[in-house]
């Protein structure tokens, strides 16, 4: 789940009104998206009509095998869709076919640990550090030859999509964050927090054990159930749903991958000497200058911050979205045209 930079925390909200509300930060005021015309008009689509992303693809990229969905025009602007913990590729089952209408190439990888991403080598580290996350997006593209695509993502993958927009702006064209400005450092987790703000963060404990890592084997699927019970408490998903993700945490690294993420973060894990010198640059919160919008669901149950502090870590072009109606964490399964639109606004505004 996603871990903010300042590490404050939202209640729980649940609104039944089905707007969507936009702030900008900075001099240009408040700004309703509703009415600022993007450059493409995304159709509105029910949540839950595509249950495929259709055959997926492999491809060599760095230390992994990628197992990808690839969507839309050969020769359209790319945009990479990120997933987040623990989700996968079906968070953009229905995001991706609205893109591809409007002439981009959509491509969605399974992150390392998940669906039919593998490690190419049996000696590889598996390791979780976000870092080395966002180093396998950069070889993924490296490898499918693009110079530069929109990132798009959530959880996980917002935080994957930042620190490559951090350490490599010139690859990224533009961003989509879901819950804003993710980066972390292992100095920022060894911080206490009060105890309420702690016991939103009890499956970071938990995975802090060695009971942890056996229950979160043992009971994986019923694991990711919970939490997206809790992160998204409005969204009724129903089995089907659940079970095309939950497949995608059957990987064999799944496991190794997600407990080295969460121990890392405080400081019980090592991380890959090699990215040394990226956690240095990371751990001094570095101000993101992609043009970019953040976007948050006005029931999002996950630890997340609040939008009006971290609105000055963005340098460039830069928007805030909420988004109403009992949106929760997994904010593009749950509002595909909101984040689509979002998409297209900032990659073409």
């Amino acid at each position: 789940m996603s871990q903010p930079f300042n590490h404050q925390r939202r209640r729980f909200v649940g609104l039944a009104a089905g707007t969507l509300a936009a702030v900008r930060f900075g001099n240009a005021g408040t700004a309703d998206a509703q009415t600022k015309a993007g450059p493409a008009q995304i159709p509105a689509i029910k949540p839950g009509t595509n249950i495929s992303l259709g055959p997926l693809k492999q491809v060599d990229a760095g230390v992994l095998n990628v197992g990808y969905a690839e969507a839309g025009p050969a020769g359209g602007p790319v945009v990479i869709l990120l997933h987040g913990w623990p989700y996968d590729i079906h968070s953009y089952a229905d995001v991706a076919p609205l893109l591809a209408s409007a002439g981009y190439r959509v491509i969605i990888p399974h992150l390392r640990g998940y669906g039919t991403t593998r490690f190419r080598s049996g000696e590889a580290i598996r390791s979780g550090q976000p870092v080395a996350v966002a180093t396998d997006i950069i070889a993924l593209i490296d490898a499918l030859r693009i110079e530069k695509a929109t990132l798009g993502g959530y959880d996980w993958g917002a935080r994957t999509a930042n620190i490559m927009a951090a350490l490599r702006p010139e690859r990224c064209k533009a961003m989509v964050s879901v819950s804003g400005y993710l980066i972390g450092s292992q100095q920022a987790g060894r911080m206490p927090l009060p105890p309420k703000a702690e016991l939103e963060w009890w499956y970071q404990f938990y995975f802090a054990t060695e009971r942890g890592r056996a229950g979160y084997d043992k009971y994986r699927h019923d694991f990711a159930r919970l939490i997206w019970q809790i992160a998204s408490p409005q969204w009724r998903f129903d089995d089907a749903t659940f079970e095309r993700s939950a497949a995608a945490l059957d990987n064999p690294d799944h496991v190794d991958i997600v407990i080295h993420n969460y121990r890392w973060r405080l400081g019980l894990a090592e991380g890959e000497p090699k990215f040394d010198d990226f956690e240095k640059q990371l751990g001094q919160a570095p101000v993101i200058s992609v043009p970019t919008i953040t976007m948050e669901g006005d029931a999002n149950g996950a630890p997340h911050p609040d939008a009006s502090v971290y609105g000055k870590k963005f340098s460039g072009k830069y928007e805030h979205r909420l988004i109403k109606g009992g949106i929760g964490h997994n904010l593009p399964q749950e509002a595909p045209q909101a984040f689509a639109q979002a998409i297209v606004d900032i990659a073409e505004g």
